[in-house]
């Protein structure tokens, strides 16, 4: 009896230790994380400016939302983003990936340039971008070095002003989104492939295998856990994606590029209905949730299958 009581207490003591660990990780997401969203609940109930009194009007916010065509606009710009880069991005991302997986000549040095978009500052590549497609002339020449460069090999005709014309500042944008996010894909892939067995491609080429048999038998399914959860990351931060824009366009060409994160920054600064911008972004909140479950469940699908 008192050796199970001893060995009660130390699996107790044990216990204890390991919440001792993780305690000071609790704390800081309750304080940063569960506290805020739980504020932001109970302010998208309200009617606040941000200064004085907060006027409770229950769901009034929410049923204003859900006939804001603006803010959905903003919610299919921000997936038109996500499209071209579950697409564009992250094929990208995989074709050089499968190269560097190769015993090809600097494929290290190459890994190292891939990955330099993703480390630069969103700010400035935002504003070199928008330097780059600049539509504005000094002295009859054009300031844009797209623009300068079309017109200096008589494509004239092609030059516009790509971050003002609604037809393509939202293809401008994600675009660059796709240039500067493709590396963090690369990464993960290229570890993903290199984590596969060789000795399964071997067996395929014995038996035969073409290398586009290989290619769909062999990597493919071996590469689906890391393809999901490349795809989950790239929804999630393209659907959230801010700085670039903000940097890039400002806070929306007339509605065009507003995304989001940009229209609950205009609630705020604009008009200071900081009540509707929380139920902004309570609603954008259950959407994102809503779609991550969704690919988690496929995902899980997948995994059984």
């Amino acid at each position: 009896m008192a050796k199970r009581q001893k060995m009660s207490s130390i699996k107790l003591a044990d216990i204890s230790e390991n919440y001792l660990f993780i305690l000071p990780a609790v704390i800081i997401f309750a304080i940063f994380y569960i506290y805020p969203f739980i504020d932001i609940i109970n302010l998208s109930l309200h009617e606040w400016k941000g200064i004085g009194p907060k006027v409770f009007v229950g769901l009034r916010n929410f049923k204003e939302l859900m006939s804001d065509k603006i803010w959905w606009k903003s919610i299919w710009n921000a997936t038109y983003i996500t499209l071209w880069a579950l697409t564009f991005q992250n094929v990208l991302a995989f074709m050089l990936a499968l190269a560097c997986d190769r015993e090809i000549r600097f494929k290290k040095f190459y890994r190292v340039v891939f990955f330099i978009p993703p480390v630069l500052s969103q700010v400035v590549v935002g504003l070199i971008w928008r330097w780059i497609l600049n539509a504005g002339k000094q002295d009859g020449q054009y300031i844009g070095l797209l623009n300068h460069l079309l017109d200096s090999i008589g494509l004239h005709h092609l030059t516009n002003d790509w971050l003002s014309d609604p037809a393509t500042a939202l293809t401008c944008i994600a675009i660059v989104h796709c240039w500067m996010g493709f590396g963090w894909g690369f990464i993960m892939l290229l570890a993903g492939l290199q984590t596969i067995d060789k000795q399964l491609y071997e067996a395929a080429k014995v038996d035969g295998a073409s290398s586009w048999s290989t290619f769909w038998n062999v990597t493919i399914p071996m590469m689906v856990p890391v393809i999901l959860v490349v795809v989950i990351l790239t929804v999630l931060g393209s659907m959230q994606a801010f700085i670039l824009v903000l940097s890039m366009v400002g806070q929306g060409l007339v509605h065009h590029t507003d995304v989001p994160v940009t229209r609950i920054l205009g609630a705020m600064q604009g008009t200071k209905e900081f009540g509707y911008a929380c139920a902004m972004g309570v609603n954008f909140a259950i959407i994102l949730i809503a779609v991550s479950a969704l690919m988690k469940m496929g995902s899980n699908k997948l995994k059984q299958a």
